[in-house]
């Protein structure tokens, strides 16, 4: 990445937003591995990174994920549809956006360039609350942090790119297009590729004041 190209950490952490209109041109070798690389420096656990990410290219495996997730996207999408009911002016607006940006993934997802499927090896974790009462958060923390990293060099080098998890629905079905080995779990589904608009700009977030709390759980942060 020359110069001309770098952006600030802020910067990239304030556009990050979903793009999920591709263009099949090809990814260079050299931004790729940049890509791959940044996710390679991600905080995990113990320093074990227990991750690993398969680096969709060919047209059978990307047709064979695409298979995987359209039928997934559609059950995805009747929620969304009735959730819309009550909605109207620019938040309707909003919504049906997203939903037609999601309608195209799902219709061109063979297309994008680069599949990228994170992995995990929960033998290699330290999920320090495996056993409470609760469903399990801690081992996320050593898989999504190199996702994270990924997307935000996709923002620097001008690549396009959404997470989404839809195919753990299916996880058996992505393990055999994928030869994952049994004991792997799926993460993330990020399809990356030079965007057919924008691309990525200004997010819409809620805040520190809303979601930092000063000192004890519900206190307002005083700064």
């Amino acid at each position: 990445m020359s110069e001309d190209t770098e952006m600030g950490l802020y910067e990239a952490m304030s556009t990050l937003r979903a793009v999920r209109r591709l263009r099949p041109d090809p990814i260079p070798d050299d931004v790729l591995r940049r890509v791959l690389q940044a996710a390679c420096w991600a905080p995990t656990g113990g320093n074990q990174q227990p991750w690993r990410v398969i680096v969709v290219r060919s047209d059978e495996r990307k047709e064979a994920l695409a298979a995987i997730y359209g039928p997934e996207w559609a059950r995805y999408v009747q929620g969304s549809q009735r959730r819309l009911e009550g909605l109207e002016g620019d938040e309707l607006a909003r919504r049906q956006r997203i939903i037609a940006a999601g309608d195209h993934l799902a219709d061109h997802l063979a297309e994008a360039p680069v599949i990228l499927l994170f992995c995990a090896d929960f033998r290699a974790m330290a999920v320090t609350d495996a056993k409470l009462d609760r469903i399990s958060l801690v081992g996320g923390g050593s898989v999504y942090p190199p996702v994270q990293n990924a997307m935000l060099a996709c923002v620097a080098e001008g690549l396009g790119c959404t997470l989404t998890t839809l195919h753990c629905f299916r996880e058996a079905d992505v393990k055999t297009a994928l030869d994952i080995p049994e004991e792997w779990a799926t993460a993330a589904m990020v399809p990356i590729g030079y965007p057919v608009l924008t691309g990525h700009g200004p997010i819409s977030r809620r805040g520190p004041a809303e979601l930092a709390f000063d000192d004890a759980f519900g206190t307002p942060l005083a700064i």
